[in-house]
């Protein structure tokens, strides 16, 4: 039933290959299908001005999509002199989803800004940015702790997101871009490997749904985050 052929519960394929660049204190390429995001962590001793001097650390988040990472070319963001309103809500989510699962007095008063840079999109990619985003913080994490320059673990739970939607009047796990674009209900779940919601975002277009149906993708949500943190913890241990 469903394009790619996989299960109603079944995620797309996931790896994520560690130490991706060479100058970032942590950074990944992570695959969801073929959506593809170098995630990158960089870490700075300032903090934004409205926390200086509060003894508490940061943790912030810049998303973008690279021309050709679409079927068709779009235009460099820096080109046009402003970022798109889509751009800006999803690198916000990044950070503030990240910061969930931060204990930021143990951070200390320094900054972790993470970079995320779409090579190819085909769904997903906010929640393939906040997986990956993960991954990169945990590796600029434990450059620090090893560094001796964090004495307790600043990271408290794991983050990752994953959509889940209504396709074809059924509940589905991970939609690639077709049943994105023809999904009547799509949604955004991102939650800590506790299973702690941090943010949901859920709409209809075209239909409604449920109660049951929400709940229907809430356990499907759950099981992705699951199954996704798994692969987080392997790629970083």
């Amino acid at each position: 039933m469903r394009p790619s052929g996989r299960e109603l519960s079944e995620m797309r394929a996931v790896s994520i290959e560690t130490g991706f660049t060479k100058h970032a204190e942590g950074s990944c390429l992570i695959k969801v299908g073929d959506t593809h995001v170098i995630c990158t962590a960089t870490v700075e001793d300032r903090v934004p001005p409205f926390i200086k001097g509060s003894g508490l650390g940061w943790v912030t988040a810049e998303y973008g999509m690279l021309p050709r990472s679409t079927t068709s070319r779009m235009r460099r963001e820096a080109s046009l002199g402003k970022q798109g309103g889509r751009t800006v809500e999803i690198q916000r989510l990044i950070g503030r989803a990240l910061r969930a699962g931060v204990d930021r007095v143990a951070l200390g008063e320094r900054q972790i800004s993470i970079d995320c840079d779409v090579i190819q999109a085909d769904g997903g990619t906010r929640c393939a940015s906040i997986t990956g985003g993960w991954v990169a913080l945990r590796l600029a994490v434990n450059k620090l702790m090893k560094a001796g320059d964090i004495i307790t673990d600043p990271l408290v739970d794991p983050v990752a997101a994953v959509s889940c939607g209504i396709y074809a009047g059924q509940p589905v796990l991970d939609l690639d871009y077709p049943e994105d674009s023809e999904a009547g209900v799509d949604g955004n779940f991102i939650m800590t490997g506790s299973k702690r919601l941090i943010e949901v975002q859920m709409s209809a277009e075209g239909a409604t749904y449920s109660r049951d149906q929400m709940n229907q993708l809430l356990d499907l949500a759950e099981k992705g985050v699951s199954e996704l943190v798994a692969i987080q913890q392997a790629a970083t241990s």
